[in-house]
């Protein structure tokens, strides 16, 4: 198949296009552009940075046991931050004697009683969030429990926690409409109800049951499985999910919403509802040509990167003015419907959601790819040149600073895990590259595949990313994720270029943004050479060391080249500069002929034997390959000035106008 072909029809080509979704016209806008990831970034974050993670010692008491099932029964309404009822936790013991149940719930929230395997807990402490309860009777190891958490009080408010609210409520603008929703990401769903918040234990499966006046809905996880009416005017929604889901995913909304369910139909696939609570019929006359995007979006990645991972259920949306959106599995929040923010949320279903970051570390597994997610769509539905606008601007954002790693070393900073510039745009730019890495669509989206169904329910780190890649590139590439994932900043490539007759002389300089931290990208670059007749040609020039020569045989006359056109490479803005004295050795170019020199060492002079023609030019290089010394040399023993060379090993290319290279390598001595 076809390498590298446009995003806009990648996918088609890959994978056919009968059963793709009619997707309304789009005509890109700067804000779609722009804000997508941006917005998702602004909704997990808030104005104060308290870490609200359990203790060290708390963890330590957690990674006792191993959480199965999740149930909230709790009540809840449109215009209110109350909350109350009770949590069901199923889990398994992993020590012989598990006789405390420790959990986390925020300081405020009242605790009215622990229930475990039907006894009640005879007491329980609290530090802070951290809460430990004990069991009147211990439990075994591997041995299934039930505990049941039954609490009351007030969400937080005032951005108290880490991302703002977990429970917030407000009146949506221009709508008048009051909804009141979940946003746990990263540490805080224990604001709103008792949990284990630990990434790498996901629940097997899990219910929300929400009881709240008659005149709402509640969206949540999975299927809607029941509304059973309650007294004094209440109905009970009953969500339940049978797939993996990880603390922070689970999630509510509430709000007096109209309902608008649409299709998706992916290859190989059920019909997959997508339910969506919007506010009013006004938002949903706004918005429906938006929401009507997504089943075509669903059916796209899927056909890229496997089925919608929770087809069995459904997809959809819950409006809030959460001032973004946020992933919530089976049912994402968000503030309205744009093309890329849509696009955004729904990729993390599988890359967030379907296999989750197992460390916040990693956290460009889930929002770099979610970002890509944005880029696939545009091409697939917009046009090449949107998608090109949006790599262009994610690659202009990741470099506004120099520096800056994909891994997140101080993961109690919320707003360096959801940086913008880092964990999505320049997560969004790593994935591209290793597209062009494989330079095959055909292994990348397979790769993308082999990701989902070797995590899927589960937890990965990107050393898990890695050996997936590496299996399908054939070779080790830890070297590209010290650069990238590990390292900091980019590289900068100036080119120079010289036509000798029918032979190319290319030279490409590397500079790195951080090089104190990651002092050289090794990497290929495409290079686009135009010639006078209107032609072109796209060489590919691996990069293996700070400079780098090629040397090609062509005909026609060169007249402009371009650093990497397809901006397949995070890289600064480069130059490009012909330079009539460069002159390279290149086994492409001409046959390389060694000469002798002497005296060898030298001091202020060395002579070139047996030249072989009547002139020649001669460029010295040290031993980084920086070019030291050019000279036009001629006659029968030609002298190389060396004077102002230092002492060291040097190497002498010289060219002939007819392309002939000749080489030698010499010592400068000391006077």
């Amino acid at each position: 198949m076809s390498r590298f072909l446009p995003a806009l029809v990648a996918g088609l080509l890959l994978l056919g296009q009968s059963a793709l979704a009619q997707v309304p016209t789009y005509q890109a806008r700067p804000a779609d552009i722009l804000g997508a990831a941006d917005a998702c970034a602004q909704a997990r974050i808030g104005e104060v940075n308290r870490v609200a993670y359990a203790s060290l010692n708390h963890r330590q008491k957690m990674a006792r046991y191993d959480v199965s099932f999740y149930k909230l029964d709790i009540g809840l309404e449109n215009n209110s931050r109350s909350v109350g009822g009770s949590v069901r936790i199923k889990a398994r013991s992993l020590v012989a004697t598990f006789d405390s149940l420790a959990f986390e719930l925020y300081p405020t929230l009242v605790i009215d009683s622990v229930v475990i395997d039907g006894r009640k807990s005879p007491g329980w402490r609290r530090a802070g969030g951290d809460v430990t309860a004990a069991l009147q009777q211990p439990v075994g190891a591997q041995a299934l429990f039930n505990a049941l958490i039954y609490y009351h009080g007030t969400a937080p408010s005032g951005n108290s926690a880490a991302i703002g609210n977990a429970l917030n409520t407000a009146v949506a603008p221009t709508y008048g409409v009051s909804t009141t929703w979940s946003l746990s990401e990263p540490y805080n769903a224990y604001e709103w109800w008792p949990c284990k918040q630990v990434l790498t234990d996901k629940a097997d499966s899990s219910e929300v049951w929400v009881t709240t006046s008659a005149i709402n809905k509640v969206g949540s996880n999975g299927l809607l499985r029941a509304v059973t009416p309650q007294p004094n005017g209440k109905v009970r929604y009953e969500w339940k999910s049978k797939y993996a889901i990880d603390y922070y995913l689970i999630s509510v909304a509430v709000g007096p919403y109209v309902e608008y369910i649409n299709y998706a139909n992916p290859v190989g696939g059920p019909r997959i509802p997508i339910v969506n609570y919007v506010y009013n019929q006004t938002a949903l006359s706004n918005y429906r040509a938006e929401i009507d995007r997504t089943p075509g979006f669903i059916e796209n990645y899927s056909r890229l990167v496997g089925l919608y991972p929770f087809a069995a259920e459904k997809y959809g949306h819950s409006m809030a003015p959460i001032g973004g959106g946020m992933e919530h599995q089976t049912m994402t929040t968000q503030d309205g419907f744009t093309f890329t923010l849509t696009a955004h949320e729904l990729f993390h279903q599988w890359f967030g959601d379907n296999v989750t970051c197992g460390a916040w570390e990693d956290i460009w597994l889930n929002e770099g790819f979610a970002s890509y997610g944005e880029y696939l769509s545009l091409g697939q539905f917009a046009s090449d040149t949107d998608a090109r606008r949006w790599m262009d601007q994610a690659h202009a954002s990741a470099m506004t600073a120099p520096g800056g790693s994909l891994f997140v070393s101080d993961t109690s900073n919320v707003n360096r895990i959801f940086s913008s510039r880092l964990s999505y745009k320049k997560g969004a730019s790593v994935v591209h590259m290793l597209r062009y890495l494989l330079h095959d669509d055909e292994k990348f989206f397979r790769a993308l595949r082999t990701y989902q169904a070797t995590y899927a329910g589960r937890t990965a780190r990107t050393r898990d990313l890695q050996r997936i890649f590496e299996t399908e590139a054939g070779v080790p590439l830890q070297y590209f994720f010290d650069q990238w994932f590990r390292g900091e900043g980019y590289p900068t490539f100036a080119v120079r270029w010289n036509q000798v007759g029918q032979s190319i002389f290319l030279q490409s300089t590397e500079t790195a943004s951080m090089p104190a931290v990651t002092p050289f990208f090794a990497t290929d670059l495409d290079l686009l050479l135009q010639f006078t007749d209107g032609t072109s040609r796209t060489v590919r020039l691996r990069q293996n060391q700070p400079i780098t020569d090629l040397g090609l045989s062509e005909s026609r006359t060169l007249s402009a080249i371009t650093i990497d056109p397809d901006q397949w490479v995070l890289n600064g803005a480069g130059s490009v500069t012909r330079d009539n004295g460069l002159v390279l050795a290149s086994k492409n170019a001409a046959a390389v002929a060694s000469v002798s020199v002497y005296p060898n060492p030298c001091v202020g002079q060395l002579r070139i034997a047996d030249l072989g023609a009547t002139r020649a030019q001669a460029e010295v290089r040290d031993a980084t390959g920086r070019v030291v010394l050019r000279q036009a040399v001629a006659g029968s023993a030609p002298v190389l000035h060396t004077q102002h060379l230092r002492p060291g090993i040097y190497h002498l290319h010289l060219t002939t106008p007819d392309g002939s290279v000749s080489q030698a390598r010499f010592v400068r001595a000391a006077e």
